[in-house]
């Protein structure tokens, strides 16, 4: 099988690639020269097993040179402007590069009279403003997006509809909540506070952990878990349809930190919330139900948390120089907060 990913040296995408290649499939990878730099180093050990090719989404040539050389039985389409603070900044650029560069792909592949699978990595984000009696949120909830990231996987999702309808492409379209595990960029809320209480430990800044909005809730899941949900979404959800991917729990932004500060080997860290952190408009709670996805694929997330934490923090650790902690339990309290 050929499989073509999006944003291979991506977060997701890497850790993506290394599960198809353990499937036994032929992976083809998509990498955008102005975004390489320390990404390569995601997958340093399989780059000698993908093809990688380079290639600008948005430019309609280079995508149908990917395709050909490709001929991708799936496509997971990963690549996109994913940093929901950089929207505000950036919108344009946003939705330029997140519905343009899908649009090249669908066009590309009629053009070419072929028809993979294209599992779409859409967003929880999507939902924005979700009100009290809507949690955990389904399918069907209304769509309130509350920034221009949002605004473009909507346009993504719509897109994927219109083309299985109109042209009958098998997209798959998969609204997955927050996805987090080493290898996370530093940008993104956990993968910061990990790399600030990294960092403290290594004496590289004062012991102080700087936060934006502690309030609000997110349903977590590990990559390692993530990646399986897009394989299995690729063989066993309806085309055009949309399924949430997520634990099915939340957890406070807040108890992000309290698990970090129990891992970290220093101790009275003090936490301090930096304006500058805080975004123009937030959303909440994010919640979802995952039933649908798990009645069409089976489906269920194994990795707790804490682990995925844990994990999260000693990348940071070997990032900035030496061994990773072992740490065997965590504290209850801590634990049961986070639940």
């Amino acid at each position: 099988m050929r499989i073509l990913i999006t944003g291979v040296t991506g977060f997701v995408g890497s850790h993506l690639a290394e599960y198809c290649l353990k499937q036994g499939a032929e992976v083809f990878g998509t990498v955008f020269s102005h975004h390489l730099g320390d990404e390569l180093k995601r997958i340093e050990s399989i780059k000698d097993k993908i093809t990688l090719l380079e290639c600008d989404l948005t430019n309609r040539v280079a995508v149908s040179r990917v395709m050909e050389k490709s001929k991708p039985d799936k496509v997971f389409h990963l690549a996109a402007q994913s940093f929901v603070p950089t929207s505000w900044k950036s919108p344009e650029d946003t939705l330029i590069n997140n519905i343009i560069s899908e649009l090249n792909i669908f066009e590309v592949a009629r053009d070419l009279g072929i028809n993979p699978v294209t599992v779409l990595a859409c967003s929880s984000e999507e939902y924005g403003l979700v009100k009290e009696n809507e949690v955990p949120i389904k399918e069907d909830n209304p769509l309130r997006p509350m920034s221009p990231y949002a605004v473009s996987k909507i346009g993504q999702e719509k897109l994927g509809y219109q083309y299985y309808k109109s042209y009958g492409l098998k997209t798959v379209l998969t609204r997955f909540f927050n996805t987090e595990g080493p290898g996370r960029g530093q940008d993104f809320v956990t993968s910061n506070f990990a790399k600030q209480v990294a960092e403290i430990e290594k004496g590289k800044r004062e012991p102080v952990i700087y936060v934006g909005n502690l309030e609000a809730k997110r349903d977590f899941t590990d990559v390692r878990d993530m990646v399986k949900a897009y394989w299995l979404a690729s063989e066993k959800c309806e085309y055009g349809e949309a399924y949430n991917v997520c634990s099915g729990r939340t957890i406070p932004i807040q108890s992000v930190v309290d698990i970090l500060l129990k891992l970290s080997t220093v101790k009275n860290i003090q936490v301090k919330q930096d304006v500058a952190r805080m975004r123009p408009s937030d959303v909440p709670v994010l919640l979802g139900d995952n039933t649908k996805f798990i009645s069409a694929t089976g489906w269920k997330p194994e990795i707790p948390f804490e682990k995925t934490m844990e994990d999260l923090l000693n990348y940071w650790r070997e990032e900035l120089g030496g061994s990773p902690v072992k740490i065997e339990a965590i504290n209850q309290e801590v634990a049961q907060k986070a639940s």
